[in-house]
């Protein structure tokens, strides 16, 4: 399992991807209802980076095409999402 620095580390380069290309931070705003005010608003903060993780998630080409560019295997991807998103138990969270 990935500690949470390095969880914060690979999510801030997904966050790199997933803006530097004007289709895909559309596609993201769209899914997550964010005005681009409200994406300046949040660019330094955790939740938008757990958000962020989520949607490239539940987007298994997305998730791939990531992880490619990255030069990380996707499943690395999945266990930040996983430290960083918000725990289904809180017993459980990063366990």
């Amino acid at each position: 399992m990935l500690s949470e620095s390095a969880a914060e580390a690979l999510g801030a380069r997904v966050f790199a991807y997933v803006t530097g290309e004007p289709g895909r931070l559309l596609r993201f705003m769209e899914s997550s209802g964010l005005s681009p005010d409200a994406l300046r608003q949040a660019a330094d903060s955790p939740d938008l980076v757990a958000g962020l993780l989520d949607h490239v998630v539940a987007d298994e080409e997305l998730l791939v095409a990531c992880a490619a560019a990255l030069e990380v295997p996707p499943e690395r991807i999945t266990q930040a999402w996983r430290r960083l998103g918000p725990p289904e138990n809180a017993g459980e969270f990063g366990a």
